[in-house]
């Protein structure tokens, strides 16, 4: 699968020099940023978040906890090959866990950081809308 971070690699040249106007702020924030890689690696993960087939079963462990691949597909409307696919994706970038008990492969959410994660998002998409950002289009 090719990721965002693919083209990003190719387009790591510095843009042209920004005039400093808080420098104790632009100093923070250089501090706690994430390297070059950490970047990388955390645009694969929200790449990843950015299907909606994936997210649906990333919801589905999140209310289930563990499942079994078939269980997801039947969840999700899709085939176990392609519930398989996308959790095999999922499973590379430490996103969720698998447990295998002879033929079935039983997956979870990765650790807690995910778990949180998704809550969040669930969170922040079912929160109304203020009239300081705007409601949804």
């Amino acid at each position: 699968m090719k990721t965002y971070s693919d083209d990003r690699r190719r387009q790591r040249t510095a843009g042209p020099r920004s005039r400093v106007v808080h420098a104790e702020a632009v100093e923070r924030a250089r501090a706690t940023a994430l390297d070059a890689e950490e970047a990388l690696v955390l645009a694969d993960i929200f790449g990843l978040l950015g299907d909606a087939n994936r997210l649906r079963l990333l919801l589905a462990l999140l209310e289930a906890g563990e499942m079994c691949v078939g269980d997801l597909a039947a969840v999700t409307d899709h085939s176990e090959s392609a519930a398989s696919h996308a959790l095999r994706l999922l499973r590379a970038h430490r996103v969720v866990a698998v447990r295998r008990s002879g033929r079935l492969a039983y997956y979870r959410l990765a650790d807690d950081h995910v778990r949180l994660l998704l809550e969040l998002a669930v969170e922040h998409v079912r929160h109304p809308a203020s009239a300081e950002h705007g409601a949804r289009s």
